[in-house]
């Protein structure tokens, strides 16, 4: 066996276990905040900083909304979480999807499977531009968190 800290961990049950440590200390980090956020409900005033973008110009920014969004989700409650921030649920999923990527690839030894280029990259600020744009006008009301 080598143990050379520079190589990969050995194939077997003990390397992938050895492989998995970032991904699920990225996981207990993730799990223990949103158990945070369950617990402490981001609609009651006084508990996280108010957003600058709206304390100052009134304007919503694309996470606005995105606490309440992900308190929801810890409860149980899709509606309440699409009404909240649906960029944010949509943001929760993929990187969801993205997790179980990593982790999967990190048992088996593999680099991740995910290339993101700046198509990819510029498609998703244009996304959030227009979500920001679309929520603060008086028509996209129904997007205010």
């Amino acid at each position: 066996m080598n143990t050379d800290p520079g190589t990969t961990a050995p194939p077997g049950a003990d390397g992938a276990l050895r492989r998995l440590g970032v991904p699920l200390a990225v996981l207990g980090s993730v799990a223990a905040a949103l158990a945070y956020v369950a617990a402490v409900d981001p609609n009651e005033p006084g508990h996280y900083p108010a957003c600058p973008l709206l304390h100052y110009t009134g304007l919503y920014c694309p996470g606005c909304g995105g606490l309440r969004s992900a308190h929801a989700l810890t409860h149980g409650d899709l509606p309440a979480a699409l009404g909240a921030n649906a960029v944010a649920v949509a943001g929760f999923g993929v990187l969801a999807v993205v997790w179980v990527l990593w982790a999967a690839a990190a048992a088996r030894g593999r680099p991740v499977p995910l290339r993101l280029g700046r198509a990819h990259l510029w498609g998703v600020g244009a996304v959030l531009a227009l979500f920001t744009l679309v929520r603060n006008l008086p028509s996209g009301a129904w997007l205010h968190p």
